[in-house]
Formats: structure tokens, C-alpha cells, sequence
């Protein structure tokens, strides 16, 4: 998007009338939004509501001159980002060093020749949408870099990050962390029926099901890998993962996507469920390799099932049915 002068909202800051009229005409003229203060409390106030791009300040003001105005104004939270141009008729040396002493971005004086100040305050303005754009070019690589594609569920990548660091959470805090780890029910023999963009479609509807399962904005919902999902669930003991898969379970049950080779004739995930309170004597891998116990063992059981793993033991499974082939 190019640069457009009425996204902008700048804060003029001027106690002579006659000057804060004419400078406000000329900025609306640029294309600028234009707020103003008469003195240095009415700007603090101002920009505490407004949050402007810019502050036009002026130097010399009653009650509170612009230099204490300026460090007040740079203490309001996000103002330490925003642009400050002093205007003043102060030209000594300590003048102008004690302005950007203060964090003063600039410094002009009066009489205000306006070509000069027009052109610093553009300058000032397309630094900040340059930032700005970069900001957000910057969010959506990290986005798609967290992200997969298909699902639009959290990657591998960003799984092994947010594990690792709710381990050491629940371990700081001892707290109980559980993780479900998924496996679609024979999804080879569903592309052989339907084809890899109905598996596409597939895979997709299931992780909308576990995403709506695991609510809470703490829980993290990955693609673990092909067709294996994961589910990251901080401050939760082992019952309620083990409800949050029983949710899961139903859901696909109402969902009924068709898959006749399957164990009900429709789409299924068998379950492994892992919970602990983290110590420092085990590592985090135990919790993982818990739950992939589980998970296959859910398998050997017949599949559509959940299986549990907990203080190092497997716990009878859920809603086994009888062993078929395939994976």
C-alpha cells in the first residue's frame, strides 16, 4: 500500500493561536488528520486518548514548557516510538541539545519556514509507515513460518518450540501438562479410495475438529506430521485430556466423513494420551514418548479408540475394536 498523508494523525502543540491555526491548515492541506493542545498538560492528555503518529511541540509554553512536556510524553506508554519535532524560537547550542537530550526526534525554529518543516515531517512519517509495513511484513513471514499450510494448525517447528517451553513452565510452576498425539485411521486406504485432494480435504476438517475441541487460547493444536496431529494442553491433569479426546472422538462421529475401510465406515483417529507434572529428574522427550505409547497401543486395540499413559503405565484403553491391517 503507497503512502497516504490521511492515515496519519499528528498532534500539534502550540499555545499561540494565530501559529497553531495556520500550522493546522497546513498539514490538513498535505492531507494529514490534525489534533491540537493548547499547552504541555492538554498534550499529555491528548495523546494519552489519541495516540497520534507525530507530535508537533512547541517549545516555549505557559504553565508547562514543551521541554518538560517532551519527557513527560516520552514516560506514556508507545510514545517512546513516536516522533517528536520542537518548534521553537530558541536557537543557542543548549537549546538544541537539551531537546534531543530529552529524545526530541527534531528540531526546528521559528519563524517556521514551511517547506523545511513539511518536508521533515514527511520524512519522519514514511520512516513510520516503512517501520510499519516492515512490522507487518515481518508478522505474516513469521506467521507462515509457524503455520502449516494445509491445516492452517500450528507446524512441527512451532509444536517442538511451544512443548519445550510449557515444559519448563509446568516444571517452574508444577503444574500438570498433557499431550494428546492423533493418528487419522488408515488414511492410505482413504486416498486410495477418494485421492490425495480429497485427503487434503480430510486432514483439514479434522483439524478444524481438534481446534474446536481444544478451546482455551493456552491450548496449542499442531500438525505433528502426514497425517498425525498433537495437542498441547498446559495447567490439565490426565482426566480432562482424556475428555477433550472423548470430544474429539464424538465429534468425528457427528462429522461421519465417509471411509469405508475404516472401523465405523466413517473417519477416525486413534488417541494417545500422556500426562505428567514435570520434574527435573525426567525429560521432556518422556512425555512424548508416553503419549506415542499410548497412541499405539490405542492402534493394537483396534483403532476409533484412546488410550492413556500415566506414572509410567498404560491405562486400559477406550472404545477398543477388533485389529485390522493397514495404517
Amino acid at each position: 500500500m503507497p503512502f497516504q498523508a490521511e492515515s496519519f494523525l499528528i498532534l500539534l502543540v502550540e499555545d499561540d493561536r494565530l501559529t497553531r491555526t495556520m500550522l493546522r491548515q497546513a498539514l490538513t492541506q498535505e492531507g494529514y488528520r490534525v489534533i491540537e493542545a493548547s499547552d504541555g498538560e492538554e498534550c499529555l492528555s491528548v495523546y494519552g486518548r489519541q495516540q497520534p503518529n507525530l507530535v508537533l511541540l512547541d517549545a516555549m509554553m505557559p504553565t508547562m514548557n514543551g521541554f518538560d512536556c517532551c519527557a513527560k510524553l516520552l514516560t506514556l506508554p508507545g510514545a517512546a516510538q513516536t516522533p517528536i519535532i520542537m518548534i521553537t524560537g530558541l536557537e543557542d547550542k543548549a537549546s538544541v541539545d537539551w531537546a534531543f537530550d530529552l529524545g526530541a526526534t527534531d528540531y526546528v525554529t521559528k519563524p517556521i519556514h514551511w517547506p523545511i518543516l513539511r518536508r521533515r515531517v514527511r520524512n519522519l512519517l514514511e520512516k513510520e509507515y516503512f517501520y510499519r509495513e516492515l512490522a507487518l511484513v515481518n508478522q505474516k513471514l513469521h506467521q507462515l513460518a509457524i503455520t502449516d499450510q494445509l491445516t492452517n494448525l500450528a507446524n512441527r517447528r512451532y509444536f517442538d518450540d511451544c512443548f519445550e517451553r510449557e515444559w519448563r513452565r509446568s516444571l517452574r510452576y508444577q503444574t500438570s501438562l498433557s499431550l494428546i498425539l492423533c493418528d487419522v485411521d488408515y488414511f492410505k486406504a482413504y486416498n486410495d479410495i477418494y485421492g490425495h485432494q480429497a485427503g487434503d480435504a480430510c486432514l483439514q476438517r479434522v483439524a478444524q475438529v481438534l481446534s474446536h475441541a481444544a478451546k482455551r487460547a493456552t491450548d496449542i493444536v499442531a500438525r505433528y506430521g502426514g497425517e498425525e496431529f498433537a495437542i498441547i494442553l498446559p495447567d490439565t491433569r490426565l482426566d480432562g485430556a482424556m475428555g477433550i479426546a472423548q470430544a474429539i472422538r464424538a465429534e468425528l462421529k457427528i462429522l461421519a466423513l465417509p471411509h469405508p475401510n475404516s472401523v465405523s465406515s466413517h473417519v477416525t483417529i486413534s488417541q494417545g494420551v500422556a500426562s505428567t507434572v514435570p520434574t527435573r529428574d525426567i525429560a521432556a522427550a518422556v512425555l512424548i514418548e508416553g503419549s506415542d505409547q499410548a497412541l499405539y497401543q490405542a492402534k493394537r486395540n483396534g483403532r476409533d479408540a484412546i488410550a492413556a499413559f500415566s506414572a509410567g503405565q498404560l491405562i486400559t484403553p477406550f472404545d477398543s475394536h477388533p485389529p485390522r491391517h493397514g495404517s
